[in-house]
Order: structure tokens, then sequence, then C-alpha cells
């Protein structure tokens, strides 16, 4: 999930894959299919981390994306529950004249108050989760039809956050360093480096990311070092998960 300012990293920065690929959590590995015709993939990372480069490598190996960014946007629509609820808490000035979200004046209130931050996040993160798991049913629905598996990936930056793991069978955690994570928002939003680590600092820590991971991806290197690794882990995941060879929901 992400909080509602929306702030969506837009890095496609690169990266390559830990040598060891990842830490596997045993528990991850045993626990069964959550949704029968479909296996979920949960992506996250710091932002900044270029976790999108790894959904869209992960799209164009056939993953179908849940993109909780735009799921975000959709639940803060101007008329919707979720603005409705923030215009109550904050008052108008968190919502602009045509009645759309004034994301960059709430990002100011959350990022420096953790109480609002939460505030926001017990309203967004439960509209998001009921829309995520509407569209996982639907696929679901559409795979059992099809006689065919698929691969979802939710791909979420507050995805502990939100609790949005408890829908998926793994999570990958795309990582990079704190220093590079500053570096990159203050190159490409202006920020100076109290906001950037603002904005880093409001999500989970790294470290604890990573000790809830199933598979790590370090994201500091060559991209093609990261498209092999990402390749490695799907092949795995096809062969390992959904027990055939190839390619799967094309």
């Amino acid at each position: 999930m992400t909080s509602s300012c929306g702030e969506k990293p837009a890095d496609r920065g690169v990266g390559h894959a830990r040598e060891s690929g990842a830490q596997v959590n045993s528990a991850a590995e045993s626990a069964p299919v959550k949704w029968p015709g479909i296996y979920v993939i949960g992506l996250t990372g710091g932002i900044a981390s270029g976790k999108s480069t790894v959904s869209d490598m992960l799209a164009q190996l056939g993953a179908i994306i849940v993109d909780a960014d735009r799921v975000s946007r959709e639940v803060t629509m101007p008329g919707s529950e979720g603005i409705r609820r923030i215009r109550e808490t904050f008052g108008d000035g968190v919502v602009r004249p045509d009645g759309s979200l004034n994301r960059h004046q709430l990002a100011r209130i959350i990022f420096h108050d953790d109480k609002a931050r939460a505030t926001v996040n017990s309203i967004v993160h439960p509209l998001v989760m009921e829309r995520v798991r509407q569209f996982l049913k639907e696929l679901q629905d559409v795979a059992v039809s099809e006689g065919r598996e698929r691969v979802a990936v939710v791909d979420a930056p507050l995805l502990f956050e939100a609790g949005a793991d408890a829908v998926c069978d793994e999570v990958w955690v795309v990582a990079i360093s704190r220093e590079d994570q500053a570096e990159r928002l203050m190159k490409r939003e202006g920020y100076t480096l109290e906001d950037a680590l603002s904005r880093i600092d409001a999500q989970m820590s790294l470290e604890e990311k990573e000790r809830r991971a199933t598979h790590i991806i370090d994201n500091r290197g060559a991209v093609e070092e990261t498209r092999n690794r990402v390749l490695g882990l799907w092949k795995d995941l096809v062969k390992q998960e959904l027990n055939r060879p190839g390619e799967i929901g094309r």
C-alpha cells in the first residue's frame, strides 16, 4: 500500500541481486497457496529502491501487476469515501477546488507527523485492501475457468505496514542502502536531505522488511544483474510452486 499522498517511487534505477539470492523464510516456503489458480507475490521495498524496475520485469515475464499506488489513487478520487474521510479529518486544505486530493499538501502534513500519517493510513489501507482482494478474487475466477495458473504481483511500498503480506504466498523485497535512497530522492525530487530522510523513515525499516521477506533483491548494481536474478527467481517459482516448466500466464 501507499499513504494517500501518493508519492510513488518513480525510480526505474538499476541494481543487482545479492549473490546468495535471498534469505528464504521457511514458514513462507511451506505455507499453502492462498488463492487456488493464482500464486501471489508481494513486492515491496523502500522508497526510491528501484522496486518499479523489478515490477516491470515481472510484468514482462507474464505476471499480472496489482499496483497499490494506483489503487490508492482510485480510492481517494473526487467523491470517494476515502477523500470524504480525509477531508473530514484534515479539513478543506487537503482538497483542491475541483474536489481532488491535494497530495502535496497532505504529504507536507503526514511526513512530519507520525500520528497524522497513521490516521491517513488507517483510512486508506482498508479501502485499498478491499480492492486488492476483489481484484485477486476476479483473477482467480478467470484462472480457474481457463484452467491455467497465473502469477499476480501485489506491488506495494507499504505492503507490510498495511498487512497486505497476508494475502501473498511469498514476499520479495527490493533493497538498496539508506544513503542511496536519500541521494536518489534528492536528485529526483529536489528534496533536502531532511525531507528525503523523513520519507525514508516514514516506512518500515529495511532491516525489518528483509527479516520478513521470502527473497531479498539487493538492487545496487547493473540492471542486467537484476534482470538475471528476477528471471532466476521466476524460473524457480514456476518449477517449484507451479510444478510446470516454461512460461505461464501467456
